[in-house]
C-alpha cells in the first residue's frame, strides 16, 4: 500500500496502522515536541499515543498508531499540536445511531469477549463495541496460547451474540448507563448514543512508562508497543534492545523480540538487583543508540519500558465510580461502582488471560442474571506475574513525566515546590495530562511523582477527574449530518414554494422560515418595503400568517377557563365574535397575545404569536392538569392544519368577494365558517394593520391555490417587515419586542384590557404589587426623530440629554414609514409625556427625538372599514388543486427506492384528533388522547378535524430500522416498541408506527414535513 509522510513515498502492508507503516519504513523521528522541539518517536500502539500525532486530509491532528492505513494515504508529521487547514477537503459523511440492549460489553480482550458470550448465552441482548479493527485485544499483539493452539484459534471459534462494533471507542459514560461510542468508517464516523440496561466494562490496561534521564528519544518505546509490533504487524526496525523491566510483561516483550531477531542486549529488573536506567544517548538527530544503565552504557537503538500498568478506569470513573489504590498492583483499579455496571479483566488489575476469561464470563453472566454454569475457560501457558516494582521516576537531568506537554520532573518539583498539594492544581500549573492523550501515559506517573515529592501514598495524592471524551472526537462527528439544511429542523408553510418562486427573502421566526420582503428586480429591501407598505395602506396585499398559533379548544367549561387565562373576559364573547387578548404570567407580565374566535358556546379557536404557539399550548395545559383539573375543557393545536392568508388593504373586499363571498358582509372583529375557492373554510374579520383586512383560512393542502388566488386577483405578497411597519404605525405592540418579561399591560397603556368585572385571572395579584403600581415604570410611548431621514437603531438608550444620566428607556421599534413620509419609533420610556425632548444614543449616533403617542397613523380608526366593493361579485371559478406538503419529494422518494428501503407518502387519509372517552380506534397519543385516520363513517361530535395538520410517510423494507436508528432515539426492538410512540426523528416531533415487521409510518407535522424528508432521504 503506498502513502506519503511528509511528501516523502513510502510502502506499507494492509492491516498496517501509520505508526506500524513508519517504524516499517525505519523513520524513527514522526515530529517534534510541542514546547522543546525535542524529536520525537512512535512512543505506544494504541490511542494513548502521546508523541507520534500527524495531520491526515482534514483532520488536523490524528495519533499514527490509531490511523489506519490505505492506498493513497497523505500525513504530516507535527510538533506536539495540529492546525486547522481551511482549504483541506472534507468529503466525509458523518452520523449519528441510537442504540438499546439489555448488556453493552465495552471491550473486545478476552474479558470482553468472554462478557458478551456469556450475556448472549443467557438471552440478553447484548452489544459489543471494540476499538480495534479486529476482536482479540492484548491477543492481537501476543504469541499465547489457549487449549495449546494460537490465541486468536479461540477467539474465532465464539458464537458472539447481538450487533459486535469494531473500530468503535466508547467515548463518554454518563447517567442511567447512557454511553456514547465513535464508530470508525471509511467515509466517516457514527458517533452512537448507546442506552443499556447493564454494562461490562472490559477496558483493559494501559502499560505506563518511567520518568528518567533522556526518556522522550526516538527509539524509546513502551513495551508492550515494541511487542505489538513485533507480533501484530511483523515490524522490528530495531537491531539490539534494553528492556526497563518493572514488571513480568517487560520479560513477555524482550521474549517475543528475540523471536522476531531482534537482539536482547540487556533485561534491568530493579527488583532483582536494584539496577535502574539512568539515562539514554543519541546520535546527530537525537534518535537512541545507547542505554546508560547505573555506570554502564549499553549501545541499543530500542530501550522497551515496562513500568507496570494501569487499568483503563476512564469510563468507569466518568460513570461515577469511585476508584481505589491497590498497593499490591501499584495501580488505582474500580472500586465503588455508582450504575448498573461491572469491570472485568485487566480493566480491574486481573492482567492474566485466564483469570480474566473467567472474570469476564462471570460478569457477562451476572449483567444478563444468571450464572456462567457451564462456561468453559481455555487452559494457558502463562506464568505467574509477580507485583510490579513501585518505581517512579530515576532522578536526572531532563526526565519527562507527560512526553505530549513536555512537562519534566523538574516542573512538577517547582509546582510542589510552590505549596500546591492538589494533584488537579499541579495538573493546571504545569499542563500535565491536558494533552490529546489526557494522560493516558501520564496521569500515573504525575501521581507516582507527587507521591515522592509529598511523602505521601498515592492513594493519598488521588487522581486527577476522568473526564469525556476518552479520546479526541472532532466537531465533525459530533454534528454528525445535523450540518447546513439538516442542522436544525425548520418548518415552512404551504406556500413556500410559491413565496421561493416570487424571490421572497425569508427570516427566522423560531423554526419556521417567513418571507421576510418580496423584492422586485434591482429593489433593496427599503424600497421593497415601501413599496408593499403603499400597497397595504392604498389598494390591497396578501401575507402568508399560517405560521401563527392555532389552538382548538372545547369543553363545557372553556369559556371560564379562558376567563382565567386571559386578562380580559371570553364568557361574555358572543358565537362568531373574536376579541384580542393578553395573557400574562404569574408575576403580572405579559406572556402573549392574539385573537381568540368563539365557533360555537362550548368551542373557540386561539391564536398566538408565532414564537409561542408550543408555549402557549404548554401553558394552558399547566395550568388545567395542575390548578383546574376539574374544568371540562382540552385543546388541540391546530396550528399545522390551517393555512392562513391575510388579506388587507382598503381594496381587500375585492379579492374577498371572489375567494370567500360568504365573509364579504363580516363585520369587525367577527367571524364565518364558509367555502374558501369552494372549499370548507374560515374567515376572520381582524386587522393587525389598521386597514380593512380578513385571515382567511383554508385547510393546508389548499394553501398554495389560495395565495396563488389572492395574487392574481391583485393582492401585492407583503412580508414580515411591513407587517411590522403597519402595525408600529398604530401602537401596535408585538410580544418579544415591545415586552421583554418585564412588561406589564398596563405599563403598554393597555389598561383597558384588563378586566376587572371578574375575580381572578392569571397574574391579577402581582397586578396590585406596589412594584408594578409605581407611577415611574417604563411605558410605551412614541418617538419621532428631529431628522425625519434618521433611522434610530433598535435598542438605543434614551436620555434626556445627549450623553446625559441617566438612562430614561430604550427603543422597541424603529421604522421608516411611506404612509407618514419619514421614520418613527415605538420605545419604553418613564417619566416623560408627550412634547418631552429625549437623545436616542446607539454607539456614536445620538439622535434628537420628540416623545408622542404610539399611535402614529388613523388614531381614530376610520380606515378599519376600507372601500365598499366595487362592481358585480365574481367568484373564482376555476379548479383548485390540493398539494401535499410532500409532493415536491415524490420523484425523489421513488429514485430513493432500492438498496433494502423504500419511502413514500401515504395518500390523503382524514385524520382526527379525539380527548375524553377511548373512541376503540386509532393511535393513544396519551391520557384521553388519540389520534384516528381513515374513513370512519359519522365523526362523533367532538372530534377535532387535523386531516391537514400531518403528513403520513411510509417507511419499508429490511433497512428500514436502520435508517430510523440514525435519528430516533427510542428503542425500536419489537418487544419494547409498543407498536406506536411519539418520539423524535431526526429531532422532529413524530408520530411513529409499526405496522409490520420492516414496514413503519412516520406522522410527522405538514409544516416539518419538508425537512423531515430531505433528512430521510439523506439517511437513505
Amino acid at each position: 500500500m503506498r502513502f506519503t509522510f511528509d511528501g516523502r513515498a513510502l510502502r506499507g502492508e494492509p492491516g498496517d496502522t501509520l505508526a506500524a507503516a513508519l517504524l516499517r519504513n525505519g523513520v524513527r523521528v514522526v515530529g517534534r515536541s510541542v514546547a522543546l522541539g525535542r524529536p520525537r518517536g512512535v512512543f505506544t500502539a494504541g490511542p494513548e499515543e502521546p508523541n507520534a500525532l500527524v495531520r491526515v486530509g482534514a483532520d488536523p491532528m490524528l495519533a499514527a498508531t490509531v490511523v489506519e492505513l490505505y492506498d493513497g494515504l497523505e500525513a504530516w508529521s507535527l510538533s506536539g499540536k495540529g492546525r486547522v487547514d481551511l482549504d483541506a477537503v472534507d468529503d466525509r459523511r458523518c452520523d449519528k445511531g441510537y442504540l438499546h440492549c439489555d448488556v453493552l460489553v465495552v471491550g473486545g480482550g478476552p474479558a470482553g469477549l468472554a462478557a458478551a458470550t456469556a450475556a448472549g448465552r443467557a438471552g440478553a441482548r447484548v452489544i459489543l463495541v471494540d476499538e480495534q479493527a479486529r476482536l482479540g485485544g492484548d491477543l492481537l499483539s501476543s504469541r499465547l496460547l489457549l487449549d495449546g493452539a494460537p490465541a486468536m484459534d479461540w477467539v474465532a471459534g465464539l458464537d458472539l451474540p447481538g450487533r459486535v462494533l469494531t473500530r468503535t471507542t466508547a467515548v463518554g459514560y454518563y447517567d442511567h448507563n447512557y454511553v456514547v461510542a465513535v464508530e470508525r468508517r471509511a467515509r466517516g464516523e457514527r458517533l452512537w448514543h448507546i442506552r443499556a440496561r447493564e454494562v461490562v466494562l472490559a477496558t483493559g490496561a494501559h502499560e505506563r512508562s518511567i520518568a528518567f534521564p533522556g526518556n522522550d528519544r526516538p527509539g524509546v518505546m513502551l513495551a508492550s508497543a515494541a511487542r505489538a509490533y513485533a507480533n501484530r504487524y511483523g515490524v522490528a526496525p530495531w537491531r539490539r534492545a534494553v528492556v526497563f523491566a518493572c514488571a513480568d510483561s517487560g520479560y513477555e516483550a524482550a521474549r517475543d523480540l528475540a523471536a522476531a531477531g531482534v537482539e536482547i542486549a540487556a533485561v534491568v529488573d530493579p527488583r532483582v538487583a536494584g539496577d535502574v536506567v539512568t539515562g539514554t544517548t543519541g546520535d546527530a538527530d537525537g534518535v537512541l543508540n545507547g542505554v546508560q544503565v547505573g555506570p554502564r552504557h549499553v549501545e541499543a537503538d530500542l530501550l522497551a519500558v515496562a513500568g507496570g500498568w494501569n487499568p483503563a478506569v476512564h469510563l468507569f470513573s466518568q460513570s461515577q465510580g469511585r476508584v481505589r489504590f491497590d498497593e499490591h498492583l501499584q495501580a488505582f483499579v474500580p472500586g465503588t461502582s455508582a450504575q448498573a455496571e461491572r469491570s472485568a479483566g485487566a480493566c480491574r488489575g486481573l492482567y492474566g488471560t485466564r483469570e480474566a476469561i473467567a472474570d469476564g464470563y462471570a460478569a457477562g453472566a451476572e449483567a444478563a442474571g444468571h450464572d456462567a454454569h457451564g462456561l468453559r475457560v481455555p487452559e494457558c501457558d502463562e506464568r505467574p506475574a509477580r507485583p510490579p516494582a513501585a518505581l517512579w521516576v530515576v532522578e536526572g537531568d531532563l526526565a519527562f513525566a507527560d512526553l505530549h506537554r513536555d512537562v519534566t520532573v523538574a516542573d512538577l518539583a517547582r509546582a510542589t515546590g510552590t505549596g500546591m498539594r492538589s494533584v488537579e492544581h499541579v495538573k493546571r500549573y504545569t499542563t500535565a495530562g491536558t494533552g490529546a492523550d489526557q494522560g493516558k501515559t501520564s496521569g500515573a506517573v504525575v501521581v507516582g511523582l507527587m507521591s515522592a515529592l509529598l511523602g505521601a501514598a498515592p492513594g493519598q495524592v488521588g487522581t486527577t477527574t476522568f473526564r469525556p471524551p476518552y479520546v479526541p472526537v472532532s466537531f465533525a462527528t459530533l454534528a454528525g449530518r445535523d450540518r447546513g439544511e439538516l442542522s436544525d429542523p425548520v418548518r415552512t408553510t404551504a406556500m413556500h414554494d410559491a413565496h421561493v418562486a416570487r424571490g421572497a427573502v425569508f427570516e427566522d421566526v423560531g423554526q419556521w422560515k417567513r418571507p421576510w420582503y418580496f423584492p422586485q428586480a434591482g429593489e433593496s429591501m427599503e424600497d421593497a418595503v415601501l413599496r408593499e407598505c403603499r400597497a397595504a395602506r392604498t389598494g390591497v396585499a396578501a401575507m402568508d400568517a399560517s405560521t401563527l398559533g392555532k389552538i382548538d379548544i372545547r369543553g363545557a367549561d372553556a369559556a371560564a377557563f379562558l376567563d382565567r387565562i386571559y386578562t380580559n373576559l371570553y364568557s361574555t364573547l358572543a358565537v362568531g365574535a373574536c376579541r384580542y387578548g393578553l395573557m400574562c404570567g404569574a408575576d403580572g407580565m405579559v406572556l402573549d397575545d392574539g385573537t381568540t374566535a368563539r365557533l360555537a358556546e362550548d368551542h373557540f379557536l386561539m391564536t398566538t404569536t408565532t414564537g409561542n404557539a408550543a408555549m402557549v399550548l404548554d401553558w394552558l395545559e399547566e395550568w388545567h392538569q395542575t390548578e383546574w383539573p376539574g374544568l371540562d375543557v382540552s385543546f388541540t393545536s391546530v396550528t399545522d392544519h390551517w393555512a392562513t392568508v391575510v388579506v388587507a388593504g382598503p381594496r381587500a373586499r375585492q379579492v374577498i368577494a371572489a375567494v370567500a363571498p360568504g365573509a364579504l358582509d363580516l363585520a369587525f372583529m367577527r367571524y364565518a365558517a364558509t367555502d374558501v375557492l369552494g372549499v370548507p373554510g374560515r374567515v376572520f374579520r381582524i386587522s393587525f394593520s389598521g386597514e380593512l383586512a380578513y385571515e382567511v383560512n383554508v385547510p393546508w393542502a389548499y394553501g398554495r391555490a389560495l395565495w396563488e388566488a389572492v395574487l392574481e386577483l391583485g393582492a401585492v405578497p407583503y412580508g414580515t417587515e411591513t407587517m411590522h411597519v403597519l402595525r408600529a404605525e398604530k401602537g401596535f405592540a408585538i410580544v418579544g419586542q415591545e415586552t421583554d418579561g418585564t412588561v406589564t399591560p398596563q405599563d403598554l397603556g393597555m389598561s383597558w384590557i384588563v378586566s376587572r368585572r371578574k375575580p381572578d385571572y392569571v397574574g391579577k395579584r402581582s397586578h396590585a404589587r406596589p412594584d408594578t403600581a409605581r407611577s415611574d415604570r417604563k411605558r410605551l410611548v412614541g418617538l419621532l426623530p428631529d431628522d425625519p431621514a434618521a433611522l434610530v437603531e433598535e435598542g438605543a438608550q434614551l436620555v434626556a440629554t445627549a450623553g446625559g444620566t441617566p438612562m430614561l428607556g430604550h427603543v422597541t421599534s424603529s421604522y421608516r414609514s411611506a404612509a407618514l413620509g419619514r421614520t418613527f419609533c415605538l420605545a419604553l420610556a418613564r417619566e416623560v409625556a408627550p412634547g418631552a425632548r429625549l437623545t436616542a444614543v446607539s454607539g456614536e449616533a445620538a439622535h434628537p427625538v420628540t416623545v408622542v403617542e404610539p399611535v402614529f397613523y388613523d388614531p381614530g380608526n376610520a380606515r378599519r372599514d376600507g372601500e365598499p366593493l366595487a362592481g358585480a361579485r365574481v367568484p373564482w371559478d376555476r379548479e383548485v388543486r390540493a398539494e401535499s406538503p410532500a409532493a415536491a419529494f415524490a420523484a425523489r422518494f421513488e429514485a430513493a427506492g432500492g438498496a433494502g428501503v423504500r419511502l413514500r407518502e401515504v395518500p390523503f387519509e382524514p385524520m382526527w384528533e379525539v380527548r375524553g372517552a377511548d373512541p376503540g380506534v386509532g393511535l393513544r397519543l396519551g391520557p384521553s388522547w388519540w389520534l384516528v385516520s381513515g374513513n370512519v363513517g359519522t365523526v362523533p361530535p367532538g372530534w377535532v378535524d387535523v386531516s391537514g395538520q400531518r403528513t403520513i410517510l411510509e417507511l419499508s423494507g429490511p433497512a428500514a430500522e436502520d435508517v430510523l436508528i440514525t435519528g430516533c432515539p427510542i428503542d425500536l426492538h419489537p418487544d419494547v416498541f409498543p407498536g406506536h410512540a411519539q418520539t423524535l426523528l431526526g429531532k422532529t416531533a413524530v408520530i411513529l408506527e409499526r405496522r409490520a415487521p420492516g414496514l413503519y409510518r412516520i406522522y410527522v407535522r405538514s409544516s416539518f414535513t419538508r425537512y423531515l424528508a430531505e433528512w430521510l432521504l439523506d439517511a437513505i
